[in-house]
């Protein structure tokens, strides 16, 4: 056996039955050949770690708009932190880690720039509407690689598309259509709100919108006072819950699902549709609206050729404006808009 081969022995030796393992996996969008050392979902991990829509993340808004604090965090660090969390709870399922940490570093791989006021904007110039999520699986499926895609398996892809949860919806107990197909991927739901929740309160805190006084006492009480002790009561609960469960799925108990959902709510009031914390996403529509009307009239200069003859100008210009980062949004709003003063030497 080669390298791969013996991990992918290691595996059926090591995780549950009910883990995904690499050598089950139903495949990708391409045939390829597999590694000589690497198991599958490892190389799904490596591939998107190496992309470019990755690394932009860490110029793309999580909370704060362009911060300028050194603390606040990005959605490069927002997604790291929900896949060490994951992570965490995947090894003491013994689930499949690297699968758990593919569908993590992925997940938001789409996002707009000015964070989910960007998604908003573009949702509504975009004929049909716009997912973050749904562009997270485009971008891996097509417009990374120089328009080849990263030729992920399906169980990431699977995992990716079914991430979301929206402002109201539960991390745990929705419909099997609804949920991943994997345990893996049903993880990722759970770490995503864990790590958010608390990494937001610690920003807003930060960022003097909120005082740890603010916070439901309920809340507080139920499940800690600072985010590392709120961080561990939730990971115990969901391995404590979904152990009990037989491993059927991703479980919480009501108590704790209650106290995190709450939490957002407040969290949604206080901090993501705050006055203060949005003024300058105000701006940022704007800004969007007229890239938007800009990049469609000159696409021979900003859009793929490709995307326009195989599926419109729209789309194109819909890949563009998501991809941006914040700064380069603002920095080509400037150029296309901004007049610079004349300058006789």
């Amino acid at each position: 056996m080669n390298i791969r081969e013996q991990l992918e022995a290691r595996e059926r030796e090591i995780l549950v039955p009910q883990a995904a393992k690499s050598a089950d996996s139903r495949g990708r969008l391409r045939a390829e050949a597999e590694d000589d050392v690497r198991p599958a979902f490892q190389r799904d991990r490596d591939r998107i770690i190496h992309c470019k829509a990755f690394r932009r993340l860490k110029h793309k808004t999580q909370v704060f708009f362009a911060p300028t604090g050194d603390h606040y965090r990005t959605r490069l660090t927002h997604t790291l932190e929900v896949s060490q969390i994951a992570r965490t709870i995947a090894k003491v399922l013994r689930l499949h880690e690297e699968l758990t940490e593919a569908i993590a570093l992925g997940h938001d791989l789409g996002h707009t720039p000015f964070g989910h006021a960007g998604e908003r904007v573009i949702s509504g110039l975009v004929p049909g509407g716009f997912n973050h999520y749904e562009q997270s699986l485009r971008i891996v499926d097509r417009l990374e690689n120089d328009g080849h895609g990263l030729n992920l398996t399906w169980e990431v892809r699977d995992g990716i598309a079914k991430h979301s949860k929206g402002k109201s919806g539960a991390p745990v107990g929705m419909s099997a259509a609804l949920r991943s197909s994997t345990i893996e991927g049903q993880i990722m739901r759970v770490a995503d709100i864990i790590a958010y929740v608390n990494h937001d309160i610690d920003d807003a805190t930060r960022a003097g919108l909120l005082r740890a006084a603010d916070l439901p006492a309920a809340f507080v009480a139920r499940l800690g006072a600072t985010s590392s002790a709120r961080i561990g009561t939730l990971v115990r609960d969901v391995v404590t819950e979904t152990l009990a469960a037989g491993l059927t799925e991703i479980k919480m108990s009501e108590p704790v699902l209650e106290a995190v959902l709450g939490l957002r709510s407040f969290l949604f009031d206080a901090v993501y549709e705050n006055a203060t914390a949005t003024a300058e996403f105000q701006k940022a529509t704007g800004v969007l609206t007229l890239l938007w009307e800009k990049i469609r009239e000159r696409p021979a200069e900003f859009l793929d050729p490709r995307t326009i003859a195989d599926e419109g100008l729209d789309a194109a210009a819909r890949d563009f404006l998501a991809g941006m980062t914040d700064r380069y949004a603002v920095r080509l709003f400037e150029q296309l808009y901004v007049p610079k003063p004349w300058a006789i030497e």
